[in-house]
């Protein structure tokens, strides 16, 4: 039951790293580790930028 249990982990990871579940968490951590503090956004605020880089600069999508 353990190797089911962790192959069902990493499939849960890895779908909330493709669906960008994470990205905020990791955001978060990256802040505190390399700019200790410095005040961190809101997750409202950092997908509100976030969407707003892509949009002024949409050099990886398709459409």
């Amino acid at each position: 039951m353990g190797r089911v249990t962790e192959i069902g982990r990493q499939i849960r990871w890895y779908w909330g790293s493709l669906m960008g579940d994470n990205h905020y968490d990791r955001y978060v951590e990256h802040r505190r580790r390399s700019h200790p503090g410095e005040p961190v956004c809101t997750e409202r605020d950092y997908w509100r930028m976030r969407h707003a880089a892509s949009e002024s600069n949409p050099s990886a999508r398709c459409c």
